[in-house]
């Protein structure tokens, strides 16, 4: 976190200042740059009353004492993924910092002229390669600049090389902090040369590595649960079981008895107690008495809405389709010929990280304090301004890291932080660190949707397709606009370059159970639909799977494909021998801009899959740090492959079924395979790595069962919850 005096120093910036050029403010040079869209500067100056925010991703980016450190302002969410390091990275490696003397602190948000402040879609470090690239290039220039002022020689003269600055074939040779005044005086400049990807000493090397691997270890990493306020109070809340029931009447006698109790009261998602300690917030939330109203609520089991979504599908129901992807003239006409039908059913699934979802909040007249690992930091600002009636500018939100998330603290409502607001609003300007149970995670919903696809495929007499038509079922993510997250993996695919008719179409039911962000997001089924489908239609042609896909990505001219596919096959030894009893599965998906190929080695014990091993190959464009990316497809790898084995929300009568990890299973260390990461060379943009790499895991474990047993899957989790009978079974034997 940033030290207050420190933040205190640079506070009053003004706008002017930072564009005007860095500053020497408390013995610290400040390089930044800012939009100068007057739209978005006079936005930032409304909702913020005029002052400038505190520095964070609008203010500074680089900071260097003179104590020899370099401090990169990481405006993202740390939530486990390492985007810290890799921003950081990116700066250094313009600036030619010395890497170990590197450090990352996370910025406040506020309202910016930069824009929204936000984590998601796996684009933070795309969304910031040119803003961090800029700023470190224009430091750099300002201390060659500086050094070749003093020493009277031209620019071109000076090198700098982990935070040395240099004239070579002369003894002149200073730090950094030996120039930080002359440098500090010096106007940035505003398109600074940048170094060609050739040149690159730290992007792309071993030596990034994360910057918070020692905390962690250690325990000294403090997270939204580990925050102390003085006079803190704790809360707790208790939810209506069902989607959509609202609070009919309630008794707080036996819960005000509780020792510790403050206070109990309703507020619009159920009944709060606010107690002095975390314990006592939870015996007096279980000693309340409540009546739910289910009139409006969710009480049909997931087997009748699986049925309803099938009716959907077939037309059965008044719900109309939109289009997502067409193409030839007549997609109606009816398919003749040779056609293969195909259907899929994907379950609710949680997030489950960690960490479970927790706040900080502190009102006083119209000024809010929060504390949270808040995913999308503008956007809570926002919710919290309503929810505490005032306006955004006067909400500040100190950014954490989070335990995980997967989405789930990336909730377009913003529910956990509002509620925590509300909550707050009662307790006469105490602060209040509002807490939610495994349990109230698991079971308050924003799901990943279920859904249900029916497709299509009338084939030519060579095997490959002709026409296409796909029917998806999915409840929306987003609350206005088309549906296209729930298509996103399917449109356009490069599996339609042989067809010259596609009909898609995507039937948005609503009902109560909310659904939100899930690692991957719409990618995770789609993967599975596209590529199960390809597998299967590959077997009936008697071709090869591989080699089928070749022809697919050759007529669409993919030739980022067509690389990943190739080192897949080589790394993968695919077509090679493989040990009796165990096959090979494929699957190559675009998510994020990021292309991932995987192949998965599978045997069957009684029925239950047994993953060895997993290649994986990545596109995804300039590799900032290999060891990160590894990291991510090793993770994915794990979070996909539980979802695959085991990941589902049911309900019972709108009550969720699955509240803890004894009923909503993930792997666990004996069933994870080994997992091998190899990243296409490339100088592209980067794209996303946070998610693409969630995807692939399933189908490519499905096309290794149909090569065993010629059996199809058109169903996730491949097991139910109850079939982790041996866990000594090791992915490993």
């Amino acid at each position: 976190m940033t030290d207050p005096s420190e933040k205190k120093s640079c506070f009053r910036l003004t706008r002017r200042r930072l564009i005007l050029g860095g500053s020497l403010i408390g013995g610290a040079l400040v390089v930044g740059y800012i939009a100068t869209n007057p739209m978005q500067v006079a936005g930032a100056i409304l909702q913020g009353g005029g002052d400038d925010p505190e520095p964070s991703a609008f203010g500074p980016f680089i900071r260097i004492t003179d104590d020899g450190w370099v401090t990169i302002v990481n405006k993202q969410q740390e939530l486990g993924q390492g985007i810290h390091a890799g921003l950081a990275a990116i700066v250094a490696e313009e600036l030619d910092a010395d890497w170990d003397r590197v450090r990352v602190v996370d910025s406040r948000s506020n309202f910016r002229a930069y824009g929204p402040q936000m984590t998601g879609a796996s684009n933070g470090i795309a969304s910031n390669w040119d803003l961090m690239r800029n700023a470190g290039a224009a430091a750099r220039a300002m201390f060659v600049e500086a050094a070749a002022l003093r020493w009277s020689v031209p620019i071109g003269a000076i090198t700098v090389r982990d935070g040395i600055v240099s004239q070579p074939g002369s003894n002149r040779a200073v730090t950094f902090v030996e120039l930080l005044a002359d440098a500090s005086r010096l106007q940035p400049q505003q398109s600074p040369v940048l170094k060609r990807p050739a040149d690159y000493r730290l992007i792309g090397t071993d030596k990034v590595r994360r910057k918070d691997s020692l905390s962690k270890s250690t325990g000294a990493q403090v997270y939204t649960q580990d925050i102390q306020r003085p006079d803190m109070l704790v809360a707790m809340v208790a939810h209506s079981p069902r989607f959509g029931g609202t609070l009919a009447r309630f008794d707080a006698s036996d819960a005000r008895k509780v020792k510790g109790v403050v206070d109990v009261f309703a507020i619009e998602t159920g009944v709060a107690v606010v107690a002095e300690t975390t314990f006592a917030a939870w015996k007096g939330r279980d000693a309340l008495r409540i009546e739910w109203d289910d009139s409006e609520a969710e009480t049909r089991s997931t087997h009748e809405l699986v049925r309803y979504y099938h009716d959907i599908a077939a037309g059965r129901s008044d719900v109309e389709p939109a289009e997502f992807d067409s193409k030839g003239d007549d997609p109606e006409v009816p398919f003749d010929g040779d056609v293969a039908d195909f259907a899929f059913d994907f379950p609710y699934l949680a997030h489950a990280p960690m960490e479970t979802l927790d706040c900080v909040a502190q009102v006083n007249g119209w000024d809010v304090s929060i504390t949270s690992g808040a995913h999308l930091a503008t956007v809570d600002q926002v919710y919290a301004a309503f929810a505490a009636r005032t306006i955004p500018g006067k909400v500040d939100i100190e950014v954490v890291p989070a335990g995980g998330s997967f989405g789930r603290r990336g909730v377009l409502s913003s529910d956990y932080l509002v509620e925590c607001v509300r909550i707050a609003k009662r307790t006469d300007g105490r602060p209040v660190k509002l807490m939610w149970s495994r349990e109230d995670e698991i079971a308050s919903g924003y799901f990943r949707p279920m859904s249900h696809h029916r497709v299509w495929v009338q084939l030519s007499p060579d095997g490959f397709p002709t026409r296409w038509r796909i029917h998806s079922v999915c409840q929306s993510l987003l609350p206005v606009g088309p549906n296209s997250l729930a298509t996103e993996g399917i449109t356009h695919s490069p599996y339609f370059s042989t067809a010259s008719t596609v009909d898609g179409k995507i039937f948005t039911p609503t009902f109560p159970v909310v659904v939100g962000l899930w690692r991957s997001v719409g990618h995770s089924y789609t993967a599975l639909v596209m590529e199960h489908i390809v597998d299967q239609l590959a077997r009936r042609a008697g071709l090869d799977p591989a080699a089928y896909r070749r022809v697919f990505y050759e007529k669409a001219g993919d030739k980022r494909r067509l690389a990943v596919l190739d080192e897949l096959c080589l790394r993968a030894g695919w077509g090679g021998p493989i040990e009796p009893g165990w096959a090979r599965g494929l699957a190559i998906h675009e998510a994020f801009g990021t292309i991932v190929g995987q192949v998965a080695e599978v045997r069957l014990v009684d029925d239950r899959p047994i993953v060895h091993r997993v290649v994986a190959v990545v596109d995804c464009g300039i590799a900032v740090a290999h060891d990160q990316i590894a990291a991510q497809m090793e993770g994915s790898i794990g979070f996909g492959l539980s979802a695959a084995l085991y990941g589902a929300i049911t309900l019972k009568d709108g009550i969720v079924q699955e509240t803890n990890f004894d009923r909503y299973l993930v792997v666990r260390m004996n069933e994870m395979p080994v997992v091998e990461t190899h990243v296409i060379a490339s100088t592209g943009r980067p794209t996303g790595m946070g998610e693409p790499g969630v995807a692939p895991i399933a189908p490519a474990v499905a096309n290794a069962i149909l090569a065993l047993t010629g059996q199809p899957t058109s169903r996730l989790p491949f097991l139910d919850r109850n079939a982790r009978s041996n866990t000594d079974v090791s992915v490993q034997s």
